[in-house]
């Protein structure tokens, strides 16, 4: 990029850490002014706005030309090192949730850039700006608890860093403190029995062997997500190992999503394979066959008092499932499966939510296609779930703007069921890593231990930003699959190796990383 093209990420920690309020001539208002950055475009300092530097370099905010849906937006950026705060200062805000976002673009390289919330009578809370050269919505929700708070943008970067912003918001979500304690913050914990069976082993960060549950209940993980497989080669993820399972769940307080996956191995939207036991059958037993196994697993959980808190029908459906008289192209058989299965959810329990999932989390048309299909067939559910790995999927921007849609469209509840990030591009077994140097680059955050941590909590602040309470949480996904020999990829082959270990949620010398502690400060 051209030094001129500059983004406006970093900039709230500033302040912070130097352990002042900016200071500046605008006065306080009720409501954020000049949020396009139109009002005095082109100078110093725009209208409403103040900045603030611990380093005298206040010339490093600035409006110019090139905004994203006017003629001007906010840019830092200087030819040496800098600090710099761009903030407002609410007053006479009414107390209860509030949520700002705004559009960014970044360089990157910066030892910080976000968007904050501070001064607000809790804790500060941030959305760290992704590396992007595509205006991307990030959002942070705090609570306002004194009538007062400030909107900052915050840059702590080298020379030539660089970042944009345009478009900020600052909306009121309700007099009612967001219902923090009722988040799901789950994490799905499907190969932990099969790691533990082979040797692997957990530490807290200061190097003591743990129980992973336990350690990660402590951590503020309240909801537990278990696959089931039909008839697994290798004999997890069945019907006893994931009553085992349960058990251990419920015992440590957490409650329990159980993702139905119709098959003998993985069902993602590249493959649904049949159950080998099912491939002979009609459409009809097919159908039955979905009933029958749903009601089984779920009653079995009732029986032994591990009840199943919430359901998946399916996983990552977007081409629909049991290949291939199930896929989306014959959605009229698929919503007869679907809803086969949701009926044996309702018949174990009535009260129990049924989860629809999707994979692609940003892809609104594809998704708004399916949903219509969905309930125009009449296929009974109560919670839209989507897998959402930035990488893959999309920026934050882009899985927001999905959600808000889909939970507006559809009046249902949203949760990201599926995200992770890696924390190093190192591997710690002979299997190639799906998170590389590429996913890196697509996925905006550093493969740091900060930068996994921060990529979580942009996708937690996203849910958690979702209009009318409709954000219910966020699953990592197999945050415990570290390298243990045996507890490869392919149920099949017990010398394949674990793609994955690098965007666990413990390092390579077992201990937790930082990224756990988010579950307890969201």
């Amino acid at each position: 990029m051209r030094t001129r093209w500059r983004t406006v990420a970093a900039g709230l920690g500033l302040a912070l850490a130097f352990g002042v309020l900016a200071a500046g001539p605008a006065a306080a208002a009720s409501t954020l002014t000049n949020t396009g950055f139109e009002a005095n475009g082109g100078t110093q300092t725009p209208s409403g706005w103040s900045e603030y530097s611990s380093t005298g370099q206040t010339s490093a905010s600035y409006t110019e030309a090139g905004g994203r849906s006017g003629n001007y937006r906010l840019s830092h950026w200087a030819s040496g090192s800098y600090q710099v705060e761009t903030y407002q200062y609410l007053d006479g805000l009414a107390n209860g949730s509030y949520t700002a976002r705004a559009w960014v673009r970044s360089g990157g390289g910066q030892a910080a850039a976000y968007l904050a919330l501070r001064n607000c009578g809790g804790a500060e809370q941030r959305a760290n700006l992704p590396t992007t050269g595509t205006w991307t919505q990030i959002s942070v929700t705090t609570t306002v608890s004194s009538g007062q708070c400030t909107v900052s943008i915050v840059s702590e970067a080298r020379a030539g860093n660089w970042i944009n912003v345009d478009d900020v918001e600052f909306v009121f979500n309700g007099g009612t403190p967001p219902p923090s304690a009722n988040l799901i913050r789950g994490a799905d914990l499907s190969t932990l029995k099969k790691s533990e069976d082979r040797g692997g082993v957990y530490r807290d960060p200061a190097g003591n062997q743990r129980d992973a549950l336990q350690l990660l209940r402590q951590n503020g993980v309240n909801y537990g997500r278990l696959k089931v497989w039909v008839n697994p080669a290798d004999g997890y993820n069945n019907r006893a190992r994931v009553l085992t399972m349960a058990a251990r769940i419920k015992g440590q307080g957490m409650k329990l999503l159980v993702d139905f996956h119709y098959s003998d191995t993985w069902a993602d939207p590249g493959k649904q394979y049949k159950p080998a036991a099912w491939t002979g059958y009609t459409f009809s037993q097919l159908r039955d066959a979905v009933y029958h196994h749903t009601y089984d697993v779920l009653d079995a959980l009732r029986a032994q008092g591990t009840p199943a808190d919430m359901v998946q029908v399916g996983n990552e459906i977007n081409d629909g499932m049991l290949w291939p008289d199930g896929r989306s192209n014959n959605f009229a058989n698929l919503a007869q499966l679907l809803t086969a299965g949701s009926n044996a959810v309702k018949a174990v329990n009535g009260s129990t939510p049924v989860m629809l999932h999707l994979a692609e989390g940003g892809n609104n048309t594809q998704h708004r296609w399916w949903f219509d299909q969905a309930t125009s067939r009449g296929v009974p559910f109560d919670v839209i779930g989507l897998s959402h790995y930035l990488y893959w999927h999309g920026s934050v921007g882009s899985l927001q703007y999905n959600m808000n849609d889909l939970a507006a469209r559809y009046g249902k509840p949203i949760v990201v069921v599926e995200t992770a990030y890696g924390f190093t591009l190192d591997a710690d077994d002979g299997e190639p890593n799906i998170f590389n140097a590429s996913l890196q680059s697509a996925g905006g955050y550093p493969a740091t231990p900060q930068g996994q941590a921060d990529a979580l909590r942009a996708v937690f602040n996203a849910v958690k930003a979702v209009p009318n309470g409709r954000g219910l949480g966020v699953f990592y996904w197999e945050p415990t699959w570290t390298a243990v020999n045996g507890n490869g990829w392919d149920p099949a082959n017990p010398s394949s190796g674990n793609g994955w270990e690098n965007q666990a949620l413990f390092d390579y010398n077992d201990r937790a990383l930082p990224a756990l502690s988010v579950f307890s400060t969201v």
